[in-house]
């Protein structure tokens, strides 16, 4: 399977640099001689801007989040309807931050994913430990009750395993780490889902950066990465692209 990179702009991004960041980007692709699959995803703003720019460079565009519901009166929400409407592909649910800064329960991702898929989206679903559960040994319980709670029956999207204390840490877990996760992942995803969870694309986010990813993209069963701050600026983010291409 061909390995994706996802760069999550998060609250980061105007007009200007974000226009002069695509180009870069998709200019250090055309470079390559191969390349991953690419997604950018801009916050809601920047959506519409970068649409037309991203058509034929091979980047995908994807949003943040989108609302459970088709349409109605959710003041400041979007549906994934709307972003398909200006050419959105995939969508990132989930988020450990959505999920502190908005109390987003698993029934809550559960719900945007079903909305996503019916509008003609891919949802990333993101699920990770805390440092809490991990000291305590109650990772795996952790995740595959969020992989039981967020996932909807006929989940065929992406999921995005991000351990919720390596994030914006700058400090990744360890190879070793990230491979017991994986194993433990996909061994849920086939439990739960059966055939299909085998091809489930699993991610692996959480202070990915150049340094580190050509370690961690050859781990098994991980099938790319979703990027955080390193995916603000093409110096950062290209170099973890290229990691995917060497493999």
């Amino acid at each position: 399977m061909m390995q994706m990179i996802v760069g999550n702009w998060k609250m980061n991004g105007l007009g200007a640099s974000s226009r002069d960041l695509v180009t870069e980007v998709a200019q250090g692709l055309a470079a390559m001689p191969s390349a991953p699959q690419v997604v950018v995803c801009p916050p809601f703003t920047l959506l519409a801007q970068l649409a037309p720019m991203l058509k034929g460079t091979g980047i995908l565009l994807g949003a943040q989040d989108c609302h459970q519901a088709a349409s109605g009166a959710h003041t400041g929400d979007i549906s994934a309807a709307m972003l398909a409407d200006v050419g959105v592909e995939y969508v990132i649910l989930g988020h450990s931050e959505r999920r502190r800064d908005h109390g987003e329960l698993d029934e809550t991702v559960r719900e945007k994913a079903t909305a996503a898929a019916a509008a003609g989206l891919t949802p990333i679903v993101c699920v990770g430990e805390s440092e809490d559960q991990r000291a305590s040994g109650e990772c795996r319980d952790a995740i595959g009750w969020q992989i039981k709670g967020s996932l909807p029956d006929g989940f065929s999207g992406i999921v995005a395993y991000e351990p919720i204390w390596a994030i914006g840490s700058g400090v990744p877990a360890s190879s070793q780490d990230i491979a017991d996760m994986m194993a433990f992942i996909r061994a849920e995803l086939v439990r739960q889902f059966g055939a299909t969870g085998k091809t489930i694309r699993i991610l692996y986010g959480g202070s990915v950066n150049a340094r580190d990813a050509a370690t961690i993209l050859p781990i098994a069963e991980v099938g790319g990465a979703l990027v955080g701050s390193a995916s603000l600026r093409a110096e950062t983010f290209l170099p973890i692209v290229r990691a995917a291409v060497d493999l």
